[in-house]
């Protein structure tokens, strides 16, 4: 799409992401703070963890989301005997006995790795490359991954036989992680009224896999404030045991803190929640909008925090 400046690319893409949750509305009940993180991942290209107990629809929203957009989904289901090449694809011998190669699941736009915690270490690797540079390396030869790319990962918190945490080097390369709650009593009452009828909605294509990318684009021209980028950044160094600028609640609670990456994320999801918002530029509030999601998974509890009981978004909010 051509527009004729910034300013009314941006009304645009309000308008885009206003009908997708609204489209998004039609199936998926409540959830609205999840629904817009996941918006604004994928307009930050950024990759999502979406972490909550079974039944919560993680995957009904993700392939929901997926439907609302003109992209090619897949969706692998983790296993422990799911091997790398499940996932990227392998080279087998055609009919002339020359090697050839057979594309993966993993080329597509949108890939859903459900229960990604459910397979081992070898093949949650596979992802890495996927998701940091955009290509995958088979037999020494590197085949580019068509943009937009995202990982729309989930993660069951409660069941922890028979799983595998992610590293903090893999969980470093989800933008987001998301947690999901028990729907409210109306919401879930709501939820069994639609589910256990005959009605089905046939969710629309609302954006092309072009306006994505001219989206993302324009979320890293909007212009930022450096009080804003210094509050960004001093808010991830308070996060640092031993650092500067850490209060005390980081030396008591926290064992590690977070990387220069989360700086990163802070920003551009700041600058894209202004976006929808309706500004054209972020402030501190957009930066606090965003940290639950941007640091939660960046940040480890010491000894102390877990025995008194200490979330770490409580931490986080302290740190605010």
């Amino acid at each position: 799409m051509n527009y004729s400046s910034d300013v009314e690319a941006a009304g645009a893409m309000k308008i885009a992401y206003d009908k997708i949750r609204s489209e998004i509305g039609q199936v998926i009940v409540g959830q609205d703070e999840v629904v817009k993180s996941l918006l604004t991942a994928i307009f930050c290209q950024g990759h999502c963890l979406l972490v909550g107990v079974p039944g919560l629809a993680k995957t009904l929203l993700i392939q929901t989301i997926a439907s609302s957009l003109d992209l090619k989904f897949n969706r692998i289901q983790f296993t422990p005997d799911l091997m790398p090449s499940d996932i990227l694809g392998s080279e087998t011998l055609d009919q002339n006995r020359n090697f050839k190669f057979i594309r993966g699941p993993v080329f597509a736009n949108i890939i859903l790795a459900d229960e990604i915690n459910r397979t081992p270490p070898k093949t949650q690797s596979a992802l890495l490359e996927a998701m940091q540079e955009y290509s995958v390396t088979i037999s020494g030869s590197k085949h580019l991954l068509e943009k937009p790319f995202f990982v729309l990962a989930t993660q069951n918190p409660i069941e922890q036989e028979g799983t595998y945490p992610l590293p903090e080097a893999q969980l470093d390369r989800f933008m987001f992680m998301i947690q999901l709650d028990y729907p409210s009593y109306q919401e879930e009452v709501t939820i069994v009224r639609s589910t256990t009828s005959d009605r089905r909605y046939q969710v629309r294509e609302i954006i092309s896999a072009q306006e994505i990318m001219d989206f993302q684009n324009l979320v890293r021209r909007v212009p930022v404030t450096d009080h804003v980028i210094e509050y960004a950044v001093k808010l991830v160094h308070k996060t640092r045991p031993s650092s500067e600028l850490a209060i005390k609640e980081t030396n008591d609670y926290l064992e590690w803190g977070a990387g220069p990456r989360a700086s990163q994320s802070l920003i551009l999801a700041a600058k894209c929640n202004a976006l929808l918002s309706g500004k054209y530029s972020p402030d501190i509030e957009d930066v606090k909008a965003v940290a639950l999601p941007v640091l939660r998974h960046r940040i480890i509890r010491n000894f102390k925090a877990e025995a008194e009981g200490i979330s770490v978004d409580q931490l986080i909010r302290r740190l605010l």
